[in-house]
């Protein structure tokens, strides 16, 4: 059942509205106000948003603001429910970045419709940023239709990679997409004085090599399998057409290549501020949430190499960290695996 939080500052129009929705099978969570709605809809992160715009305290437009700022509920559909009619007013909202409107007084099969259409269109973005092939099934079925999305994912040349062994070099240009379907897989560069930086990595459901694609550009990195991988291939021909069908699946992956870039650039502002002992932290934390998979008893099985690698220091100077950690009770050691056993102050590290 889809949750629907609806804000609104009236009792008789909430509380008629609130019917309305939940007669049409949708589970409603009321909020009298605006402050109260963020912090319902960042408790119960529903499926869409109604919401008054003039209301005392918090108005629509602050709810809006409150709710794209938010990582969790930034995605979230957003409808406004207003009397407000003016040309001035509807383009604010729509700058903003809300969805749709409704303007009082209204039918309930306008609304309903509403809704239903918002709904609808999020499915097609139900992905998140997270680049998952089983992400883009619906919007490249609506437009390519059954047969075409089989092929695009199943009828594909799978390729097995050893541990070690490179997939793309540094300079080389693009021909292909690929997908991971098991294994784990960093991206690096080697600087002239020959260190190397990891700049990503990789686990099953991430796609590789898309940003080279999308910037008409040589990689500007090296691809490797850290252990036994294997990749689907999606020849670049294919994967443009994909996009230029779809700009639903467009948009994705300009979201991914923002988020990517985003997360670079954090990355590497923490390299050139961050002491030792949080780089190191900063990697560990990094590695648990990348490969965990909800495992409880999860350890984190790296070479000390690419570990150092990917905190942006000596191999030596990583060895004594996480040996300091150790003594902390911060992580534990077996072998070449390393489990944190005390994520909090790992993460909240100080500087």
């Amino acid at each position: 059942m889809k949750k629907i939080l609806l804000i609104e500052d009236n009792d008789d129009i909430r509380e008629n509205t609130a019917e309305i929705l939940e007669l049409s099978n949708y589970k409603v969570i009321v909020a009298e106000n605006g402050k109260v709605g963020v912090e319902k809809a960042i408790e119960h992160t529903p499926d869409l948003i109604v919401c008054d715009i003039m209301m005392p305290g918090l108005d629509g437009y602050g709810v809006l603001h409150a709710v794209h700022k938010n990582e969790a509920i930034k995605n979230t559909p957003f409808i406004f429910l207003t009397a407000k009619t003016e040309r001035s007013d509807f383009r604010k909202g729509m700058e903003l970045g809300a969805d749709d409107y409704i303007t009082k007084p209204f039918e309930g099969i306008e609304l309903l419709n509403a809704v239903e259409s918002r709904l609808k269109k999020i499915e097609l973005l139900k992905s998140e940023l997270s680049p998952e092939l089983e992400g883009l099934r619906n919007p490249v079925e609506t437009v390519v239709g059954s047969n075409t999305l089989k092929y695009l994912i199943e009828n594909r040349n799978v390729n097995t990679y050893r541990k070690k062994q490179i997939i793309y070099s540094q300079g080389n240009h693009p021909n292909r997409l690929y997908y991971v379907i098991k294994g784990k897989v960093k991206t690096f560069r080697i600087h002239d004085d020959g260190k190397e930086l990891v700049t990503e990595l990789y686990s099953p459901g991430d796609f590789l090599g898309y940003i080279a694609l999308l910037e008409e550009t040589v990689y500007k990195d090296t691809a490797e399998a850290l252990e036994e991988t294997e990749l689907s291939v999606i020849p670049k021909e294919e994967f443009e057409e994909l996009l230029n069908k779809n700009p639903e699946v467009t948009k994705k992956f300009i979201q991914l290549l923002a988020k990517h870039i985003t997360e670079n650039e954090n990355h590497l502002l923490g390299l050139a501020y961050n002491s030792l002992r949080k780089k190191v932290a900063e990697a560990l934390i990094m590695l648990q949430k990348k490969y965990k998979n909800n495992q409880d008893d999860f350890s984190i099985n790296i070479s000390r190499e690419n570990l150092a690698h990917i905190a942006g220091t000596a191999t030596e100077s990583l060895i004594r960290t996480l040996g300091d950690f150790r003594h902390e009770k911060l992580i534990e050691i077996n072998g070449i695996g390393i489990k944190i056993v005390n994520y909090k102050n790992l993460e909240n590290m100080i500087n």
